[in-house]
């Protein structure tokens, strides 16, 4: 697959040929469903509890005499039902990720980058740098070339300027190379590779 490469301020910087071993496959919604699903569950940080029965510091002390009260028959004030008392079936802390063999990570993230080379929603930049941090200036590029909700792919590193001036701009991310992932891939209309992330991901996955 050859796709024409763009410069930031919209003009021709040649072209380049896309790997059908990564983005030529043909897209895979369950295997991108169980990646996402991964992704987000080991985002959760699982740190909700609350107090137990036997994490209650109140008294364990009969409130009153079993019989002859005409009431109902309770025991210690620290059951659930009473104010102050523990929460029944308390959540505690525990953590959600899941298992997902490494090669079905792998291949999610190809076959994310299928499902964006089959709708033609990939853009390749020669570099993806600023002079100055203007997020004006970055607004203006990214209009000219026709992008409003996007994922940026830099290479190893973002440039300063450019990840300075992408801040305050809505439905944009950017990202270094090692950082792409399915989630952030799947959530932004456009994926935006520049020349180094190209080259990247296919010493990744030769």
């Amino acid at each position: 697959m050859e796709l024409a490469v763009k410069k930031l301020d919209g003009t021709d910087a040649g072209s380049v040929t896309l790997s059908d071993e990564i983005f030529g496959l043909e897209p895979r919604q369950d295997i991108l469903h169980r990646m996402v699903v991964w992704q987000l569950a080991r985002r959760q940080a699982g740190t909700h509890q609350t107090l137990s029965r036997s994490e209650v510091n109140r008294t364990k002390r009969k409130m009153y005499k079993q019989k002859g009260t005409g009431g109902a028959r309770h025991g210690a004030a620290s059951a659930p039902q009473f104010r102050g008392g523990a929460k029944a079936f308390a959540p505690v802390q525990h953590s959600h990720a899941i298992d997902l063999p490494k090669k079905v990570r792998a291949l999610a993230l190809k076959h994310a980058l299928s499902s964006k080379a089959k709708d033609q929603q990939i853009v390749v930049l020669d570099d993806a740098t600023l002079a100055e941090p203007k997020t004006k200036l970055l607004k203006e590029r990214l209009a000219g070339l026709g992008l409003s909700n996007v994922l940026v792919v830099s290479g190893a590193e973002v440039d300063a300027n450019f990840g300075l001036a992408s801040r305050n701009v809505g439905h944009l991310d950017v990202l270094p190379v090692q950082g792409i992932n399915v989630y952030d891939i799947l959530r932004r209309q456009t994926l935006v590779l520049t020349k180094a992330a190209v080259d990247a991901l296919e010493a990744r996955f030769k």
